[in-house]
């Protein structure tokens, strides 16, 4: 039922109808009253108020009231959720009141009119039940004597109140003539408060005032205080007004046009668009000046025709601005075990990108703003590094997008075109941030090593500022025209070699360097990956087929020979698709693939070690070579014929490779005697070099000793050792000098089946990057001299006589820079 409150807004909107104080004399008020507990209000002297009443035990009060003719309390509930008020709940000062009018609205609603005739205060509750009954005390007005105080103060609130009623225009004329009309100064006091709208608590602590002085004063602050209110009210109304003012009249303007379009038969479907338009710029949580400048782009947008073409430019560089997520981040998913399980499941070997990948988390974890790391991945094809993004964004759990950059030749490709061009649209990186649709996805940026450069710019200058943590949080778009921030997003390039790529852009990212991997080392992910996966591309279920670990080991060693992994898996596509045709033919046993099986598929072996049958004849050396593929054997063969003394090299050789031959000659002519060759050898002889492949590229100093061996190896008439490999840089002095790769060539004679691997003992320190495997089925030698690897390298010893060491002392080695790796596309 309805609470015990004011009915309507008659006593909240000044003037209250108010009657002179003072119509009870205070020996008329009974000692016991019947209490009428009143929540929402405070009741004063003088004042009228309609009530509205639903609770039983007030019902009764007020039949009780009417019945006998007596008067009540009204005294204010200190919490208005209280359903049934004890004397803890009441405040101590209420109001004597006379019932004056009583109206039955329902079945157990009444409302009435009560009239306040005098303040009294509450000594004690003497009923609860039926309804509340307390002993009080009458209280009268203590006037001050300072009757010319009294009389300023209530000249001081009539000002006050027209003020505040001027500020009030929801208020009557009459509410001025009705404060002008009373004399009294504690009714003047009373109606005022009854009327001003302060908190509960300030209406009840004038009431309790019963110094008329201090009351005025009370009432004189509270209506202050309000007009100080409207006041300020009235001017941010006012400036509120002005600007709606200005809003309404657009929209009435834009209406009129509206409609004026639709009578003319002219209205489309723009204005729906361009509002739609706008709400998604509102959704799409821009920037302050991007919103700035997006505003402004969308009321020029409002001015153009729809048929003209600048219209069509502005609308799709609008859109592109509200589909970009400016704000939309995904949640990381920073558990660690997770993701290292993840990137162990998808892939096998690679520790240190999963190293630094765990590390990205830890750290990501702890320091919740950390921006995103740009790595390059750096290896020979078919190894991992384009799949491994997508592990990367799987472990930490985000988006995924790849960007090829492989062949991009316009720096238009990667800052996007400007807005006067026609067909414009932004470059590479915000296409891919909007298809990701979150601000920090994993990117993956491929081939970066096969960007070029022509008249149109350099692509790889243009990367230098996304590629750098410092600056790309405001990378600019040539289309957009407006700082976006890219510095959320994990950048991963993937590069088969170094060289081509600026110093710059190289300088901006972490290289982490993947090499091939070793004969276990695949047979275990084709175990674990590729078989799986080409069962299920071919239809084929472990129940069609078995493939044995000898069948994957004749595949890694006959059929393939790579650093990579790739045509290891077209291979066991092959397999699949002969069973493939079998099954499908109705053939419904399980076939066992052996290595016998294989080869009836496949047919003929197609790589055989050919070290042993190349090295059966003096003047042929097998060296190590580093390639974009990895690393590979570099036969070199040596013949001499009747001649003057000339020298011929061929194989498509760079100025590095035939430098190193004429060193080598030189220091052959030098030792020839110790040798057990005839000085004057070249008088009547011309000598041939040969490096097979000659279709091929081929430079660098590293093949230095493996030319210096085949030219003694033609001279001696002593064979190179079958089993051996080698490589290093050969000075004239007789010095071997480090080279690089060493990893990708120990791997490559792995891969062939050599034994015996001789490396420059400054490479020495390389060896811990080779896997353990490789390590354990290699001998290793390290030379400092020339004399050393052709000891190492020939059947039986070439020195006739003992060789004086170099000056500087015996294996000296001095301290030159290292050479950069050969490199052979």
């Amino acid at each position: 039922m309805s609470d015990e409150k004011k009915k309507g807004s008659a006593a909240t909107a000044m003037p209250a109808a108010m009657a002179p104080p003072g119509m009870i004399n205070k020996e008329d008020i009974p000692q016991v009253l019947p209490i009428l507990p009143l929540r929402n209000s405070v009741f004063f002297p003088g004042g009228v108020l309609p009530l509205a009443v639903g609770r039983q035990k007030t019902i009764a009060l007020i039949k009780d009231a009417v019945r006998d003719d007596q008067v009540i309390g009204v005294v204010t509930q200190r919490r208005a959720e209280e359903e049934d008020p004890g004397a803890s709940d009441l405040y101590t000062m209420g109001t004597v009141a006379r019932i004056v009018k009583l109206l039955k609205m329902g079945e157990d609603n009444y409302s009435l009119v009560v009239q306040g005739l005098a303040r009294f205060r509450v000594l004690d509750l003497v009923q609860e039940a039926p309804y509340l009954k307390a002993r009080v005390d009458a209280v009268e007005d203590k006037t001050s004597a300072e009757n010319v105080e009294v009389e300023a103060l209530g000249i001081n609130l009539k000002k006050l109140a027209r003020e505040v009623i001027e500020l009030m225009p929801e208020l009557p004329a009459a509410a001025t003539e009705l404060v002008e009309s009373i004399t009294h100064p504690g009714h003047l006091a009373d109606l005022i408060a009854a009327n001003v709208d302060v908190p509960i608590e300030e209406k009840q602590a004038v009431l309790e005032t019963v110094d008329l002085k201090a009351r005025m004063k009370l009432v004189l602050e509270l209506l202050n205080r309000k007009r100080e209110i409207l006041k300020l009210s009235n001017k941010i109304d006012s400036a509120v007004k002005g600007e709606m003012s200005k809003t309404q009249r657009e929209y009435y303007l834009r209406q009129q046009l509206k409609a004026i379009k639709e009578e003319l038969g002219e209205m489309g479907e723009e204005e729906e668009e361009l509002d739609e338009l706008q709400e998604r710029l509102k959704k799409a949580g821009l920037p302050p000046d991007v919103e700035k400048v997006a505003n402004k782009e969308l009321n020029r947008l409002k001015t153009i025709p729809a048929a003209s073409s600048e219209y069509t430019v502005a609308r799709t560089y609008l859109d592109w601005i509200a589909d970009l997520p400016w704000a939309k981040l995904s949640e990381d998913n920073l558990d660690i075990e997770n993701a290292r399980q993840t990137l162990d499941k998808d892939h096998y070997g690679i520790k240190k990108v999963k190293k630094r990948i765990l590390e990205y988390l830890a750290v990501r974890k702890l320091k919740n703003d950390m921006r995103g790391p740009i790595l390059c991945l750096v290896g020979p094809p078919g190894v991992g590094k384009t799949s491994l993004g997508q592990s990367i964004a799987k472990a930490v759990g985000r988006k995924f997008v790849r960007l090829s950059l492989g062949g991009v030749r316009d720096e238009a490709e990667i800052r996007g075109h400007r807005r006067t061009y026609v067909g414009a649209l932004p470059g590479r990186f915000i296409q891919s941030m909007k298809k990701a649709g979150t601000k920090n996805p994993v990117m993956m940026l491929d081939e970066i090593d096969k960007l070029g450069a022509d008249f149109r710019g350099d692509p790889s200058a243009a990367l230098l500022e996304v590629l750098d943590p410092e600056q790309n949080n405001t990378f600019s778009d040539h289309y957009l025209d407006v700082p976006f921030d890219l510095s959320k997003v994990l950048f991963i390039a993937t590069a088969n070699q170094l060289d081509p790529i600026p110093g710059p852009l190289r300088d901006r990212m972490e290289i982490i360097e993947l090499s091939g991997y070793t004969f276990e080392e695949k047979q275990s992910i084709a175990r674990i990956h590729l078989v799986p996966k080409q069962l299920k591309e071919h239809g084929l279920s472990p129940d069609h087929i078995t493939i044995t670990d000898e069948a994957l080991l004749t595949l890694t060693v006959s059929y393939t020979r790579e650093a990579g992994v790739r045509n290891l898996e077209r291979r066991i596509a092959d397999i699949c698709r002969a069973v493939a045709v079998e099954v499908a033919g109705g053939k419904t046993d399980k076939q066992n693939i052996d290595g016998n099986r294989v080869k009836e598929i496949l047919g003929p072996e197609t790589f055989y070690s050919e070290v042993a049958e190349r090295t059966e004849v003096p003047g042929v050396a097998t060296g190590l070579a580093w390639t974009a593929a990895g690393g590979d054997l570099l036969f070199i063969e040596a013949t001499k014929m009747a001649g003057k003394g000339g020298m011929t090299l061929t194989g498509q050789l760079g100025d590095v490779m035939k430098e190193s031959a004429t060193a080598a000659l030189s220091y052959l002519r030098s030792k020839a005697e110790a040798l057990g060759i005839n000085p004057n050898f070249l008088e009547k002889t011309d000598l041939h070099l040969h490096f097979p492949a000659g279709s091929i590229p081929k430079d660098g100093p590293s093949a230095g000793v493996t030319i210096l061996t085949a030219l003694t190896s033609l001279l001696t008439g002593i064979r190179v050792r079958g089993d051996t490999a080698m490589t290093g840089e050969a000075t004239l002095r007789g010095l071997v000098l480090p080279v690089g790769g060493i990893k990708e060539k120990v791997l490559a004679a792995h891969r062939a089946g050599i034994k015996r691997v001789i490396l420059p003992e400054r490479c020495r320190k390389d060896l811990q990057d080779v896997p353990d495997q490789a390590k354990n089925d290699i001998e290793f030698i390290f030379a400092t001299r020339m004399d050393e690897v052709l000891e190492a390298a020939m059947e039986t010893s070439p020195f006739k006589t003992p060789v004086a060491p170099p000056e500087g002392g015996e294996k000296s080695v001095p301290p030159q820079t290292e050479s950069a790796p050969e490199v052979r596309a």
